[in-house]
């Protein structure tokens, strides 16, 4: 059972643990490479790339941000969320979406927070149905589905 999670910020000195995280060759086509993810975060400021750690142990990455030009008012997004492929099935993707969703609120205020996701990924569907998302009838740019979740004000 898992004592202490944390979500910590991309440095030089975890960025190469980084590198190494991977998911299920079934899963490639889901998600980018943690290195491509860290590629974009450097092009894309809003980006906030995070190790996702169980017990002091790097299990997963994530990224996360507000972009202020999608929208009326922006959106917050969660974004490229991954857990290591010696790490699933172990409830970590539950247990870190929910910590994530807690520290957006934390640092943006209760406001909706968007992903999007292929259809197809019926695990990743499944869990962000569980965590309340909802499909909102919009695809990004990349043909993923974008789901919401209404924070209550």
């Amino acid at each position: 059972m898992v004592v202490d999670i944390g979500i910590h910020d991309v440095t030089v000195q975890n960025y190469r643990d980084m590198l190494c995280l991977h998911v299920t060759p079934a899963q490639l086509h889901f998600i980018e490479t943690p290195q491509q993810c860290l590629r974009d975060a450097e092009i894309w400021k809003e980006y906030r790339p995070v190790g996702l750690y169980a017990d002091g142990l790097l299990v997963g990455f994530a990224m996360y941000g507000f972009f202020p030009g999608e929208a009326v008012t922006g959106r917050l997004w969660i974004d490229r969320v991954l857990i290591d492929e010696a790490h699933q099935g172990k409830g970590f993707g539950t247990l870190f979406m929910r910590a994530l969703i807690g520290k957006l609120e934390d640092e943006y205020g209760k406001q909706p927070i968007y992903l999007s996701v292929y259809q197809e990924n019926a695990g990743a569907v499944h869990l962000y149905e569980k965590l309340g998302f909802q499909f909102i009838d919009e695809l990004d740019v990349n043909g993923e589905h974008i789901m919401k979740l209404e924070m209550d004000n």
